[in-house]
């Protein structure tokens, strides 16, 4: 790889579809106004979450759930999802390099969370290693929803620790605002002499709608407060197709997707004798969907999705093949939401999938698995006045069957009761009580081998038993014209907490040092909460300040750390608004993590100063056109995340500033 821009077919069609863009804006036969592109429509009020059932938006679910969208996810963007959502209190990110987040909620990361694609697992192989990249583009998401808590009754065993739903908009269950609208932009980024340009167009009429999108992003290697980080160059390339049909009657789509992604191993660049290790990523989704509204008496609607993926990565050691991955997955989701019975309403479903995971090659850690689950849920939701309950439960069965072992089968149990009682308009307090349950994963249960991106020899445990959480958690929520809060405290106890320790030992034949796959009880603490001061609305603009914060801590049995636990955080932003300029600053302390488990490093504290100015300079029915400056780490802090594998050979990337132009239509 390389940091010169690459022409291929994708990045032409990105180039075209800006190009229609720019045409639309300015032809003098267009007369629609722009759809929900234009990005003070919503509302967090209005906003649907489509990663529950019943159609709700934000405010009205008892479970405590973050949705990025509009301008704000427009300020939040990064090459990887877990950067994206980061800001979140309570969700961080791994890293690995620029290209490389996997999110993390509330300390829990890896099969523990489940990332999914409208709804739908994404099927990559990023839960396995932290050097995976997860096979989603957030550039292209309509909004970005976040579970926080166990949600293992709506997605399943992965789903424990919490979920992160990647909405693309891609198959249209409903008419367009617009025969023709979309979106594009083109950025360019300092600290890495990057470039990223997307765009997507929706065109539709009377019962259809046609949906094409295409990413391009070249980066050359970033920028440290002091040189470059060796090998963190990183090259990515997405796009989809789709269409749909749709009436009173519901609605029928599909479409086809593809992601590739070639980045670097910063964690192994090379040294002029060891060549330098690479990763290629490559991924094709095909997704189908259909609604049926009212198909029969007692029903109010019945939704069924399927998705097929088929996942390949290569790790190579300069030019040589190193490893191979490959993973072929499919899932089925069928939901039915009944009638109101009473106060009453809810929905009950059957989500069933299978994977074929393989490594191949000398360093292929874990064995080809066969994993197959299905498993049955069902949700009610009651209202009275100030109070709401949400009740729930769900059985699975998962079975994991290795190409060098025996099969493993798991039956799973989950349950949860919230509550939210509403002492006034302005002020709601939650309570949510959840026990769920997690299989192991392929890689807990069956590894055994050299590591090579992590430089460890990694072992497994095919002993191990199943996961069971226990967690309660207290919310209080306030609003008014002024002044908005949210502040939540839990407690997860785990019996048998599956977690991946360093042992201090060094394997003899590969020289690397073992860490191995072990199981303890656990508990799971923290506090998180975020304030949004309105601070004034005026012929000056619209004046903000947002602080927010959050803190887990997680020991085992005896009380000894375990690892790779996030620091504690504190942040605060300042944003104002006026008629055609927009300009925020923002800054977040990271404290040190010094609760340590035993032979891992410490991290010290540090400081991120973030700015940006967007100005609109182009405003009319048809289009609206936007100017932007993004800067990060303006103070070029040296900066290490606790999560992080390498953690104490990949500092984050030093001062970046970007600067680019969108276009809504």
């Amino acid at each position: 790889m390389n940091p010169t821009l690459r022409f291929n077919p994708l990045a032409l069609a990105v180039s075209a579809l800006l190009f229609t863009a720019a045409a639309h804006a300015q032809s003098d036969d267009a007369s629609a106004a722009p759809d929900g592109s234009k990005r003070d429509v919503k509302t967090l009020d209005t906003v649907t979450v489509t990663g529950v059932p019943l159609g709700q938006g934000a405010d009205d679910l008892v479970a405590p759930v973050a949705v990025l969208f509009g301008e704000e996810l427009d300020a939040r963007k990064a090459n990887t999802l877990g950067e994206t959502v980061s800001s979140i209190p309570g969700v961080t990110t791994t890293y690995f390099g620029p290209g490389v987040g996997r999110p993390i909620i509330r300390g829990l990361d890896g099969p523990r969370v489940a990332v999914l694609s409208d709804g739908l697992n994404s099927n990559d192989v990023s839960n396995i290693s932290q050097d995976h990249a997860v096979a989603l583009e957030p550039f292209l998401a309509d909004q970005i929803e976040v579970l926080k808590g166990p949600s293992t009754l709506l997605y399943g065993s992965g789903a424990i620790g919490g979920v992160v739903n990647v909405v693309d908009g891609r198959i249209r269950e409903t008419a367009l605002d617009t025969p023709f609208s979309g979106r594009a932009e083109l950025r360019y980024d300092a600290g890495s002499n990057g470039f990223t340009g997307m765009s997507r167009v929706d065109a539709g009429g009377d019962g259809y709608a046609v949906h094409i999108d295409g990413l391009y992003r070249d980066t050359g290697n970033y920028d440290l407060p002091k040189g470059k980080l060796a090998n963190s160059d990183l090259n990515n390339q997405s796009g989809a197709v789709a269409g749909s049909i749709f009436g009173d009657w519901g609605f029928a789509g599909a479409s086809v997707s593809r992601y590739e992604s070639d980045y670097g191993n910063p964690a192994e660049p090379g040294d002029g004798i060891d060549p330098g290790v690479s990763l290629d990523v490559e991924q094709t989704r095909y997704d189908l969907k259909a609604g049926l509204a009212k198909p029969f008496a007692g029903i109010e609607r019945v939704e069924l999705a399927f998705g097929h993926t088929d996942y390949k990565h290569i790790e190579f050691e300069g030019d040589a093949v190193g490893t191979t991955f490959l993973s072929d997955g499919n899932e089925l989701r069928l939901e039915a939401t009944h009638a109101a019975l009473g106060a009453w309403q809810g929905a009950l479903g059957v989500q069933a999938g299978s994977k074929q995971f393989e490594a191949i090659g000398e360093e292929a850690f874990v064995p080809g698995t066969r994993t197959r689950n299905v498993g049955l849920f069902v949700i009610e939701q009651g209202a009275w006045n100030r109070l709401k309950l949400e009740l729930g439960a769900r059985g699975d069965f998962q079975g994991s069957d290795p190409d060098n072992g025996s099969k493993r089968s798991f039956a799973l149990f989950s349950a949860s009761l919230g509550a939210r009682w509403q002492f006034s308009e302005q002020v709601h307090l939650s309570l949510n009580a959840d026990r769920a349950q997690r299989a192991p994963a392929e890689e807990e249960l069956f590894a055994n081998g050299p590591h090579i991106a992590t430089a460890t020899f990694e072992i497994g445990d095919p002993l191990l038993g199943k996961e069971t959480s226990r967690q309660i958690e207290l919310g209080l929520h306030y609003h008014s014209d002024r002044f908005e809060a949210e502040f939540s405290a839990y407690r997860n106890w785990f019996d048998n907490f599956i977690f991946l320790a360093d042992t201090g030992l060094i394997d003899d034949e590969s020289e690397l040092p073992i860490r191995t796959w072990l199981q303890s009880d656990a508990v799971f603490r923290g506090i998180e909460g975020e304030a949004t001061w309105h601070v004034a609305d005026n012929d000056a603009g619209k004046f903000d300040l947002r602080i927010y914060g959050d803190r887990v801590r997680a020991t085992r049995t005896g009380g000894a750390n375990l690892p790779r636990i996030p620091a504690g955080r504190l942040g605060t932003e300042f944003t104002w608004r006026g008629e055609a300029l927009r300009a925020g600053i923002g800054a977040v302390h990271t404290f040190s993590q010094n609760r340590n488990a035993e032979f891992e490093t410490q991290t010290s504290d540090y400081t991120l100063l973030n700015a940006s100015v967007t100005y609109t300079f182009l405003d009319s029915e048809r289009s609206s056109w936007e100017a932007f400056v993004q800067g990060n780490n303006l103070g070029n802090e040296n900066a290490r995340l606790a999560t992080s594998v390498v953690k104490d050979r990949v500092p984050l990337p030093g001062r970046n500033v970007a600067v680019g132009v969108r276009v809504y239509f």
